[in-house]
């Protein structure tokens, strides 16, 4: 029988043509993902095409010691978003207690709703409870990061189609439900640059890329000066600006995330009111035109006026001024 070695967190076992498993002896090489192929199987991606349980990658040797958290958007902010951008506020999530002592075990199995594509789940970490704080609605666990599965952390992408809305789930009852879907070569950084055409995007996800200075788009975006085009999704209106100088794209939006206006009159005074939040909650960005460095700058104000114009950004359907 064709058969693919599969070595585990745990204990290896051999994949077989059928897609069933069969064991081998047991392994402590951790962390590692290693496929053998042999005869006619042909070489295996990292998209796992056959039905893979998360039992069979991750070895559970007392799985109800876990709960599974499943971290998704919580009306300001979604988790993989601060996952990439900030280590310590991602363990501020899953030391959250509400009402409920959801997480009444010893470790935590974080999920992150990766909300590009429906029904995945990346993999957050395994958390331990040193201490209970006895707070609720805030946090009221003492969680530490430890290094089980430590190498798929960011990696692991899991398909599961959510039923209910409790956030907690105990471990034992999930195991053959959550399927592998894909092992990232790398860990996730961020939503990949798309090509200037395709840019199209919320505050809140370039918020991520920007703080994180992500090098393939940040080289793309101090490359080209241009024009470019904020929505405002909670009413339709539109603000147009335009992008110059020796930093191109890259420096001017770096404004907006540093601030939420880029001090832009209109929305300035909007962002005062509201706060950032607003920003993050409503504010798309996409880019009408882009140009060489070469090109002067008159040409690219030229265009800000004439895009200005065909979309009736000025006055009562948008935010510009002049």
């Amino acid at each position: 029988m064709d058969c693919v070695e599969l070595c585990t967190i745990g204990q290896p076992k051999t994949i077989c043509a059928n897609g069933r498993f069969r064991p081998q002896a047991d392994s402590q090489r951790l962390g590692k993902m290693v496929f053998n192929t042999f005869k006619s199987v042909g070489a295996i991606t990292h998209k796992v095409s056959m039905d893979i349980h998360l039992n069979d990658v991750l070895m559970f040797e007392a799985p109800r010691d876990y709960k599974i958290h499943l971290a998704n958007w919580n009306g300001d902010v979604h988790p993989l978003d601060v996952f990439v951008r900030n280590k310590e506020e991602w363990m501020g999530w899953n030391s959250w207690r509400g009402e409920k002592d959801d997480f009444n075990r010893r470790y935590i199995f974080s999920l992150i709703d990766y909300y590009h594509e429906p029904n995945e789940w990346l993999f957050g970490g395994v958390y331990e409870v040193v201490s209970r704080l006895g707070v609720s609605r805030g946090k009221g666990y003492k969680v530490v990061l430890t290094d089980q599965f430590s190498p798929y952390i960011g990696r692991l992408k899991l398909h599961w189609k959510r039923s209910g809305r409790a956030k907690s789930r105990k471990l034992e009852n999930y195991l053959e439900e959550f399927r592998v879907s894909e092992i990232l070569r790398e860990k996730y950084t961020g939503a990949l640059f798309c090509g200037y055409e395709w840019i199209n995007h919320d505050f809140h996800i370039l918020e991520t890329i920007f703080l994180t200075a992500k090098p393939d788009w940040r080289a793309a975006l101090l490359s080209v000066k241009g024009v470019y085009l904020i929505v405002d999704k909670s009413n339709g209106k539109k603000y147009v600006g335009s992008a110059f100088g020796t930093t191109g794209i890259w420096s001017r939006w770096h404004c907006y995330v540093v601030n939420g206006h880029g001090h832009n009159d209109e929305l300035t005074k909007l962002i005062k009111v509201e706060g950032k939040e607003y920003a993050r909650r409503n504010f798309r960005f996409s880019l009408l035109e882009h140009r060489p460095m070469k090109t002067d700058d008159a040409e690219v104000i030229a265009r800000e006026s004439y895009w200005k114009e065909a979309l009736l950004s000025r006055g009562e359907f948008g935010y510009n001024k002049n």
